[in-house]
């Protein structure tokens, strides 16, 4: 694929079959994300690529935890509730997603199996949990960076035949995650990844999230036209 054909056609993939995916080809991805742009060269990513038991007992440890109503523990700055157009695109993605789930607004019970997807990681048989070091813990350069080898994470990704979700409901209990994925003290938990081969039947895989144009994103000045 070009460039344009894996930034352009990728997608969150939200269903994935059950078939394991090669570790070599899980370094391969990693190996180009890692081409990503980083403040001064610093690098301050790293990755604990899951799979099977270790895996298994993180989606159980989340599932038991939220049930059970333990607040969450995601070890970056949240900011609440969106307001405005920011708000108004999270319920238009929902109700793309809702609608080719067929998820009613009134069916409790399929919506919360929905939000329990998330804490399982989808059911993917790969996560990938970002950390950076916490050595440099306390600016935004760190975090930027870690977007940054994400975003190239998941195109690559998309490149090799893999879908992949960029999901935060995987790491919100960070003690369970800390604990199976053998992460040390030293570093701070970011973000996790689901990741496999994209299950065609699964319809919220067809979901295409609108985006906004150019003219509302960009400002252009200094140009004679």
């Amino acid at each position: 694929m070009s460039y344009e054909e894996v930034v352009v056609g990728r997608r969150s993939i939200r269903g994935y079959k059950p078939d394991p995916v090669p570790r070599a080809l899980i370094r391969e991805v990693i190996d180009i994300a890692m081409r990503a742009p980083s403040s001064l060269n610093t690098q301050p990513w790293n990755f604990y690529v899951l799979t099977g038991e270790p895996l298994d007992r993180i989606r159980a440890g989340n599932t038991q935890r939220n049930l059970a109503g333990v607040p969450h523990s995601r070890e970056f700055r949240i900011h609440g509730e969106y307001a405005g157009a920011h708000r108004e695109r999270q319920v238009e993605i929902a109700k793309q997603l809702f609608a080719a789930m067929g998820i009613a607004r009134e069916d409790k019970e399929k919506r919360t199996d929905w939000v329990m997807r998330g804490f399982r990681q989808f059911d993917a048989p790969v996560s990938i949990v970002v950390t950076y070091d916490r050595s440099i813990h306390g600016g935004d350069i760190a975090p930027f960076d870690c977007g940054a080898v994400t975003n190239a994470l998941v195109n690559a990704a998309w490149s090799r035949g893999l879908g992949c979700v960029i999901n935060s409901q995987g790491i919100m209990q960070s003690p369970v995650v800390r604990e199976h994925a053998g992460i040390p003290d030293d570093q701070v938990i970011m973000i996790c990844v689901a990741m496999g081969w994209p299950d065609d039947e699964f319809p919220a895989n067809a979901v295409v999230s609108r985006r906004k144009s150019v003219d509302e994103a960009a400002v252009f000045l200094g140009f004679g036209d």
